[in-house]
């Protein structure tokens, strides 16, 4: 039985949380692989390296910023400090010079090369955090098996590559020792370093599972599992013993932080069990994410997500027309614009647009609208929150909108969007009723 373990920046912040961490992997033997996030605060910073332009002094600053959350975890590691400082300064050496280069080119590949520094330096920490508490903890570089292609900031992983590479070079190592490796980052055939994009990390882990045929795959966030929604918005939340892939991936859709929704892809691809705990609280239990579960309730939780645009085209000339679609279509895919939920009626359709965290809603810029408006009259409105309901076969349960909407009278819904799946329906609602809405339907639904 082999197992990974993947512990995100919150679970890798200091030392009191890596030794945290440790400790698990130790009560645990049969994780014999674990991908490390960079440090809390470390990303933050790197991406300020790799995306804004600085004068020398404040990058300066930046990077003995990150030397500090890195030294501060090497002194508490004995006769070990002196060689992981050295092997820290490296890589802030490498990051200074990239930093450098950054600030005159401002390229992709740079971009990523900073990104990577961060995860680099935690598994090299995490790896010793180990070996101190006795288990035989070995920093791998990730990318001696993780080949992606050269898109820079959303590299493509080559699964042939992956597995074929994991047989050779990762494997063999597994008999004795537990691998600490990198999430987020990867090689491409050039040798240049890349990153996975947003939700890599978890990501990475749950390809490396699979690549390594695991039994597996335990993420430890900050976290108790997930919750049946946002505890932050409904006191009345509760943890989820155990829920579905199918559920689990809906959840992440549409707005479930706790998981990006391509982690579920090689897990449900190649079945294997996802469990979601807190590393502060390993205790706490957490939630299972399996194929079969043994309940299918009809309404499993309430995901909520922001900075929506919906864009409305309309024009009489599409009403038995062929092909309106297509060109509207057409042009989305021109600027790399990708739709989320759809609507249509005779003569108008209605499209969402998820924003991407951090966002000024600039998605659907002047260029896409005038492209647009040569076809039919655009209506663009943003400030919408998109609000989920997840549950199970709610695409043949009576009652089911009255059960929701009658709870909500009084807001104002802006589009509808059930049928295509049985464990969901979607509505949007104004940014500023979003929380009320939650909350109010969760106590409806869940208490």
């Amino acid at each position: 039985m082999l197992n990974v373990a993947k512990f995100g920046g919150t679970s890798v912040a200091d030392h009191q949380a890596m030794l945290r961490c440790a400790h698990i992997i130790k009560s645990q033997p049969e994780t014999r692989v674990v991908v490390v996030s960079a440090s809390a605060g470390v990303t933050n910073h790197l991406v300020s390296l790799a995306q804004t332009q600085l004068s020398s002094s404040e990058q300066a600053d930046i990077i003995t910023n990150i030397g500090d959350i890195q030294y501060n975890i090497s002194k508490h590691l004995g006769a070990a400090e002196t060689e992981l400082n050295q092997q820290i300064e490296q890589v802030l050496a490498s990051l200074t010079a990239l930093a450098e280069q950054q600030s005159i080119l401002q390229t992709a590949k740079t971009g990523d090369a900073i990104l990577a520094c961060g995860e680099k330096m935690s598994s090299i920490l995490f790896a010793e955090v180990l070996r101190s508490i006795e288990v035989n903890g070995l920093a791998f570089d990730v990318r001696q098996v993780m080949r992606t292609n050269s898109l820079f900031g959303k590299a493509v992983v080559d699964l042939e590559a992956l597995a074929a590479n994991s047989r050779e070079k990762l494997s063999p190592l597994l008999k004795d020792q537990v691998i600490v490796t990198q999430g987020f980052i990867g090689e491409d055939g050039m040798g240049n370093t890349t990153t996975l994009g947003r939700g890599g990390s978890d990501y990475s882990a749950a390809l490396l599972a699979e690549a390594v045929n695991a039994s597996g795959l335990a993420i430890w966030t900050d976290v108790v599992g997930i919750f049946t929604t946002d505890p932050r918005i409904a006191s009345s939340a509760r943890a989820i013993p155990e829920i579905s892939f199918g559920e689990a991936a809906e959840m992440a859709t549409f707005g479930a932080k706790i998981l990006h929704p391509a982690t579920l892809i090689p897990a449900m691809r190649s079945d294997i069990p996802v469990f979601v705990g807190s590393s502060r609280e390993p205790e706490a239990g957490g939630t299972q994410i399996r194929q079969q579960v043994d309940s299918n309730p009809t309404y499993r939780s309430i995901a909520l997500r922001r900075e929506q645009t919906l864009v409305t085209v309309k024009s009489p000339a599409m009403l038995h027309a062929s092909g309106f679609l297509a060109q509207v279509f057409s042009i989305l895919a021109k600027h790399e614009l990708s739709v989320d939920l759809i609507t249509t009626s005779e003569i108008s359709v209605a499209l969402t647009f998820d924003n991407p965290p951090g966002s000024t809603q600039a998605l659907i810029n002047k260029a896409v609208v005038e492209e647009l408006e040569q076809l039919c009259e655009v209506t663009v409105e943003h400030g919408l929150s998109l609000i989920a309901i997840v549950g199970n076969g709610l695409n043949a349960t009576s009652g089911l909108g009255s059960n929701i909407f009658n709870n909500i009278e009084g807001v104002n819904i802006r589009m509808i969007c059930h049928g295509a799946s049985a464990n969901n329906l979607c509505f949007l609602v104004d940014e500023n009723e979003a929380n009320q809405v939650v909350e109010t339907l969760h106590d409806k639904l869940f208490v």
